[in-house]
């Protein structure tokens, strides 16, 4: 298992790093880290910039671009709204809060921080992830959760959106 996740992941460090305007694969990494001393999960999401925006475009019936400092703001309030119906968090049979913190865009792909209220150090961790499923019925998202230095990878392919792990 570990060896198709790294795999995955290579996958997608090899297609980010070339600079293609149409790539054969519709992959993204969402990864949920828990700082102990903010006691919040810090979350980052990796896709390709072309994917996200034809998703986000196709789910809110408009026309916004990365890459474009004037519909930056536009672009943070459609990813603030699309995060929150395609990424949820639940701990210990409780769901989470999340805060949209922001987008930053690299090369070829585009970063997306949230950020959970506070809670106790989790046992149990669940997520329901369909970023992109609304645009590709091929995504798979490869989903990473580290609590108390454990860290416990797996791929979601559509239609699949949940994972539980315990720690």
């Amino acid at each position: 298992m570990k060896k198709n996740i790294l795999f995955f992941v290579a996958i997608l460090l090899i297609l980010t790093s070339f600079s293609l305007k149409k790539h054969p694969y519709h992959v993204g990494s969402v990864e949920f880290n828990f700082n102990s001393k903010s006691k919040t999960f810090e979350i980052t999401g990796k896709f390709f910039l072309d994917d996200l925006e034809n998703a986000v475009n196709a789910k809110y019936g408009g026309n916004l671009r990365f890459n474009n400092d004037r519909m930056k703001p536009e672009m943070n309030t459609a990813l603030q709204k699309y995060c929150a119906e395609y990424l949820k968090l639940k701990t210990d049979n409780k769901f989470l809060k999340m805060n949209y913190l922001g987008f930053e865009e690299d090369k070829e792909s585009v970063n997306i921080y949230l950020e959970s209220e506070t809670i106790k150090s989790p046992k149990k961790v669940e997520t329901a992830v369909s970023l992109l499923y609304n645009y590709f019925d091929d995504q798979f998202n490869i989903i990473h959760i580290t609590v108390g230095g454990q860290r416990k990878s797996q791929k979601l392919a559509y239609p699949e959106r949940y994972l539980y792990q315990n720690f």
